[in-house]
């Protein structure tokens, strides 16, 4: 397979600063003190920027520049960041994504504006210090007074130039501080055969003759302080050479001479000033790294395209098939060797694909991150506060669940604010603080993962979703329903409950492509909701779409799936269940359970089992029974989806290949629940 294009490889890692950026200024917003996210938000910028340049982006390198200068008096304190200040900025951010990704498309001018706004704002804020005032502060302490400069040893990780850091540069900027003598130290460099081109072997001693205090040199070295080490003592009152540009002396002798001073730079005396050095974790990557990158838990990771990891996916599916074939073959024989190798496979082939389901499993934070920033642009543009509260982001799905299940998410929370959050005067009026509140969740509950998005609004109008449902025709007049039966409406194709049409509703286009998408995942949706407290909406959802645990049964001569998450419990079908043909009602345990003949819907031949067999599934709160010939036991199950001419097969999610290399039909829990509902109303409805 051919290599990545390296600017993809840029766009990629930009995707990823990106929302390192959007984090941090949306946290800016609500602490704007915290000084730790103006330097993250600078350094995720000035990757960008280095970056950018580095792959030809010369557009975004630039932009990203004026972004810089214009916010720089934010990273020195001099202003607060305000909302109109962190949308102006996000607004930035945008602009830089669209000149990496989609560049031809992007207008100049639509880029100038955002930088005027940007400077405006921070112009028109708390003016910044005169230098006059600056000149006249009061003199620093005796001790200090006499420092004639800085003396300082700097090592740098051997990959800082592949992140688009030149050290010359941040050289060139010290000397801007005062007069600067750089001597490099090449004892550390290889012999050309062992150089990689893109490390950096060379570290510096500098001597900086400047007055300057130690926050100016971090300053310089602010955005690569995790990237290096920086070794900081003053140097004695000597007199300081007259100012030249800055100077790398090269011969060999005068380096021959540096390693001994330097390591007593590294370990000053105790009279001298405490030394001052990057942060601890930094010491541990002097190591050159070959590939990949570790996080903050230091443990190493590699970047890998999808498409691989669904192609491995594939192979372990198949592994799976093969497997199951072998294990068929093997329990049929008498060779006791034979079945020893096919029971080691099986546990090989099982721990494979535990393996590369994990590999392909992500956290859901990665998703929930996503919703802050159109949480703050709806409660900004409906004049609506509202907190975004999330738990739950280390909850893990697979990369396919991850990408479905954001176009439902957005649906839920722009519903939630537009039509759950009420506005600010409606809340004091009822006694509720003036900021609403949404809280994004994310629990394991056995083989499911539960979504669930909660509002504190004033719940759903259950009188005008029926008056609206009436209106349509979708119920009688005077038909009687639970409240759990009419807010079912709310998923009907073109329902809707509002007033009028706007940018965000009213069209009656959402809430029915959620309930679609989450039921093509093989998920259920759940919704309740409390009068004038809120509504929550809960997603459940199997953890993968790849390989799932199957409860294998025979309906005449077919064979067929049923997702054992969705499995309740397993009875068999009495005599009088037999007799009660009109009813096609359970008894358990005293509650009464609609139940489906699957050879009816099958319209299998022959005649049936004599113990026929009832397995209860679940969606929800709704249970249904399906009645089979046989129920053969549990089986992994590799997803194979069906084709287009199947598209109108609606009880069918698709299809697996079982040991024998026959293939069985998997059982859609969703559209039988609704099968053996209508059949219920029908009967309702007739007997009435």
């Amino acid at each position: 397979m051919s290599a990545m294009d390296p600017t993809e490889v840029f766009r990629q890692e930009a995707s990823e600063l990106f929302e390192v950026l959007e984090g941090a200024l949306l946290d800016l917003g609500q602490r704007p003190d915290d000084r730790e996210l103006v330097d993250s938000a600078f350094r995720a910028l000035h990757t960008i920027k280095g970056s950018g340049a580095m792959f030809g982006f010369d557009k975004v390198a630039s932009f990203t520049h004026e972004f810089e200068t214009a916010f720089d008096r934010v990273r020195k304190g001099e202003i607060k960041p305000t909302q109109e200040l962190i949308s102006v900025a996000l607004a930035a951010k945008d602009y830089i994504r669209a000149l990496i990704e989609d560049p031809q498309s992007t207008d100049d001018i639509i880029g100038d504006g955002i930088l005027d706004d940007l400077k405006r704002f921070v112009s028109s804020d708390q003016p910044a210090a005169p230098v006059a005032e600056i000149a006249e502060a009061p003199p620093l302490a005796p001790v200090e007074s006499k420092q004639a400069g800085w003396h300082l040893y700097l090592e740098f990780e051997s990959h800082i130039l592949r992140n688009g850091s030149n050290p010359l540069d941040l050289l060139e900027d010290l000397c801007k501080l005062g007069p600067c003598f750089v001597v490099p130290v090449t004892d550390g460099i290889p012999f050309l055969d062992e150089m990689e081109p893109e490390d950096c072997y060379l570290k510096w001693d500098v001597k900086l003759h400047a007055a300057c205090d130690k926050d100016a040199i971090d300053d310089v070295f602010m955005f690569v302080s995790d990237e290096m080490k920086l070794t900081l003592s003053p140097l004695e009152h000597v007199e300081a050479p007259a100012p030249m540009p800055l100077f790398l002396l090269l011969d060999e002798e005068p380096v021959a001479e540096m390693p001994a001073p330097l390591v007593e730079a590294a370990a000053p005396p105790a009279a001298a000033a405490p030394v001052a050095k990057a942060e601890p974790k930094s010491e541990a990557k002097s190591e050159p790294k070959a590939e990949g990158k570790r996080d903050d838990r230091g443990i190493a990771t590699v970047r890998v395209q999808a498409e691989r990891l669904d192609e491995l996916m594939d192979r372990v599916g198949e592994l799976v098939i093969a497997q199951a074939r072998l294990t068929q073959l093997a329990a049929s024989g008498s060779d006791l060797s034979i079945k020893m190798i096919a029971e080691e496979i099986e546990r090989l082939a099982s721990s494979l694909r535990d393996t590369t389901m994990g590999a392909r499993m992500v956290p859901i934070g990665s998703l929930f991150g996503r919703f802050r920033r159109l949480i703050h642009d709806l409660s900004r543009d409906l004049s609506k506060p509202v907190e975004f509260v999330t738990t739950g982001e280390d909850t893990e799905l697979d990369k396919t669940m991850i990408e479905c299940l954001a176009d439902p998410l957005v649906h839920l929370i722009r519903n939630a604010i537009d039509h759950g959050i009420e506005d600010t005067a409606t809340r004091s009026a009822n006694g509720k603080t003036e900021q609403g509140r949404i809280e994004l969740a994310a629990v394991h509950s056995g083989a499911q993962v539960l979504v669930t998005v909660k509002d504190n609004g004033g719940g759903l109008n259950t009188a005008r979703i029926r008056a609206k449902a009436e209106e349509q025709g979708l119920i009688a007049a005077g038909a009687v329903l639970s409240d759990h039966e009419i807010h079912q409406f709310l998923f009907h194709p073109g329902f809707s409950t509002a007033q009028t049409i706007s940018a965000l509703s009213g069209r009656g286009v959402g809430m029915d492509v959620v309930k679609r998408t989450i039921e093509n995942m093989r998920g259920s949706i759940d919704l309740s909701t409390r009068p004038g407290q809120g509504t929550t909406v809960t997603l459940r959802l199997p953890l993968t779409l790849a390989i799932i645990e199957g409860l294998l049964i025979r309906v005449g001569e077919g064979r067929y799936i049923i997702p054992l998450s969705a499995v309740e419990e397993c009875i068999e079908l009495t005599a009088e269940d037999e007799r009660s043909r009109g009813r096609n009602f359970l008894n358990v345990r005293g509650n009464l359970v609609p139940f489906l003949r699957l050879r009816e819907i099958m319209s299998s031949s022959g005649s049936p089992d004599r113990h026929q067999k009832t397995i209860i599934i679940s969606t929800g709160e709704t249970h249904v029974g399906l009645v089979a010939d046989q129920i053969v036991g549990n089986h992994q199950t590799v997803i194979k989806s069906l084709s287009k001419l199947h598209s109108d097969v609606t009880i069918f999610s698709g299809a697996t290949i079982l040991g024998d290399g026959t293939a069985a039909l998997i059982l859609d829990v969703a559209q039988l629940v609704a099968l053996a509902q209508s059949k219920v109303e029908k009967h309702i409805s007739e007997a009435a």
